[in-house]
């Protein structure tokens, strides 16, 4: 598909996670009150930028002002205070025509719930296990092995609105191999086989370098800030 049928499929995934009536709109920044706001933790208001245009959400009338006032299209921060923050992650995606797909053979598929898989989550640094989000997938595991010990796995989420969102985690001491492109591109693969649009969001360089390398297309980012001072913290949403 043309990058513009990309950039609008993305645009029609976060408004209607955005539930309210918001728009991407060239050069403007479109903010809502939405209490039930999937751009965000709630309780906390969600910014998504795509292309040159962004949405936003708030969980009340005084936040979106706030929101409306402080965020710049620009530079894609939130100015004038130092508030919690959640993000910016990239927001990348990838249409059947731009997908290449790694010699993979050696992956293996296994339930998310497999003992090898829970073993390897529970042996991973905790920061990275958040950060991947491969212990939410509702996918099977596509996981490669070193001996008879996981050491990557990657999946994917099923989002309202047609996306299937990427997890990938490799072992520390498995880095650099290309282990995360061979698990992640089996995993990108039968998201495209089910007609779902392949949603990766990333904050580190290496995990966006591997997408890149799967023919993802970076078209925007994501981020979460909690303006609110009564606003009670949670974890990052999707």
């Amino acid at each position: 598909m043309a990058a513009d049928v990309l950039l609008g499929r993305a645009e029609s995934l976060w408004t209607g996670l955005a539930d309210a009536p918001v728009a991407f709109r060239d050069g403007a920044f479109d903010v809502a009150v939405s209490p039930g706001s999937g751009l965000c933790p709630r309780g906390w208001a969600g910014v998504v930028r795509l292309g040159n245009a962004a949405i936003g959400t708030a969980p009340d009338a005084s936040t979106a002002e706030l929101l409306s006032r402080g965020f710049s299209l620009t530079t894609g921060l939130v100015v004038g205070s130092r508030v919690p923050t959640l993000g910016p992650a990239t927001l990348a995606y990838c249409d059947p025509a731009d997908f290449r797909p790694p010699d993979s053979g050696a992956v293996e598929t296994l339930p998310a719930g497999h003992p090898d898989v829970v073993a390897f989550l529970a042996g991973a640094p905790a920061d990275d296990v958040d950060e991947s989000g491969l212990a939410e997938i509702t996918s099977p595991a596509f996981v490669r092995r070193a001996g008879a010990d996981v050491v990557a796995a990657a999946g994917y989420r099923v989002w309202p609105g047609g996306a299937g969102h990427l997890s990938v985690l490799t072992a520390p001491g498995a880095r650099g191999r290309g282990l995360a492109r061979d698990v992640a591109g089996t995993a990108v693969a039968r998201v495209l086989d089910l007609g779902l649009l392949p949603q990766w969001r990333a904050r580190p360089e290496a995990s966006r370098r591997v997408a890149r390398a799967l023919g993802f297309r970076e078209l925007g980012f994501q981020v979460s800030v909690r303006l609110s001072p009564g606003a009670s913290r949670a974890a990052p949403c999707g």
